[in-house]
């Protein structure tokens, strides 16, 4: 990626790649020593002066490390040069750990960019749960995921799920604040806990039928297993899920033949990290009721 502008007023270089271009502190201490810093067409130092009228150019480049490419086909929803938007099937990771460095979201993004000659990074912006289906986004250097977290840590991204769930929350439409903390002993899993991390869903009935509901939620904060904690907590808790049930729900999710969560990340809007044009990506994957 080529990051490009026109200087309007006179001062350091830095002084430019810091304000004008958004670039962190860190990344700029990296591209450095990589000769990326370009004014008139010419290299240049951080402390290079730059007059009114010149033109600045930053040569952004990154490649993957640390994983193996896989060539098993993805759907692509979205992508430009900055950033690419994947559709997540059930039962995928997002992204490799200790246990599992194969069959992974992030290894099959890697695979992609190989088979269409990309020659960037890859960095995940949101995540989902293994059996979570939907939007998935990427960014593709470092200076764009650093602009992607200042989005979300502000509040500018607008995530939209479908959830079939056993039941139907006590109100058509509402809010449910409760706090998230871990379970204790070093689980993955996660509680409702008043000591733990605030946490925020907006949902909304959509349809409901034979005692089964489809839900809108719209997660303000995105803390692990919000949506699954926060539907349980409601008293709706979401079919398939195999950790967040009650007996109930266990045994309908059983009669239904559902071994994963209903549950899908159907749109994701936000800013464009790169020109703030409003972007909007949906799923084509969806959750339905019984």
């Amino acid at each position: 990626m080529t990051l490009t502008h026109i200087a309007e007023r006179d001062g350091k270089l830095l002084s430019f790649l810091r304000r004008e271009l958004r670039l962190s502190s860190g990344l700029v201490g990296r591209l450095k020593w990589q000769n990326c810093f370009f004014v008139d067409g010419a290299p240049a130092h951080t402390d290079h002066p730059v007059k009114v009228g010149q033109t600045i150019e930053v040569q952004i480049k990154e490649k993957p490390a640390g994983f193996t490419a896989e060539h098993t086909p993805i759907t692509v929803l979205y992508e430009d040069d900055a950033l690419l938007a994947v559709d997540k099937p059930a039962g995928v990771i997002a992204h490799p750990t200790f246990n599992r460095t194969e069959g992974t979201l992030l290894t099959q993004v890697l695979g992609y960019y190989e088979r269409t000659g990309q020659d960037c990074a890859v960095h995940t912006v949101n995540r989902l749960d293994r059996d979570t289906v939907g939007v998935v986004l990427f960014a593709k250097n470092a200076h764009v995921h650093g602009l992607c977290y200042r989005l979300q840590r502000a509040g500018r991204f607008e995530k939209t799920y479908h959830a079939v769930c056993f039941g139907a929350p006590p109100q058509s439409e509402g809010v449910c604040e409760l706090p998230i903390g871990r379970v204790d002993g070093g689980s993955l899993l996660r509680k409702i806990d008043a000591d733990g991390a605030p946490a925020r869903t907006e949902y909304r009935v959509l349809a409901q039928n034979g005692g089964f509901s489809l839900l809108e939620l719209h997660p303000v904060t995105g803390r692990t297993h919000q949506l699954r904690l926060h539907c349980l907590a409601l008293g709706c808790p979401i079919l398939g899920d195999p950790q967040y049930q009650t007996a109930e729900s266990a045994e309908a999710s059983a009669r239904l033949g559902l071994s994963a969560q209903q549950l899908a990340a159907v749109t994701l809007t936000l800013p464009h990290p790169m020109t703030g044009e409003r972007l909007t990506v949906v799923s084509h994957q969806d959750v339905f009721l019984p």
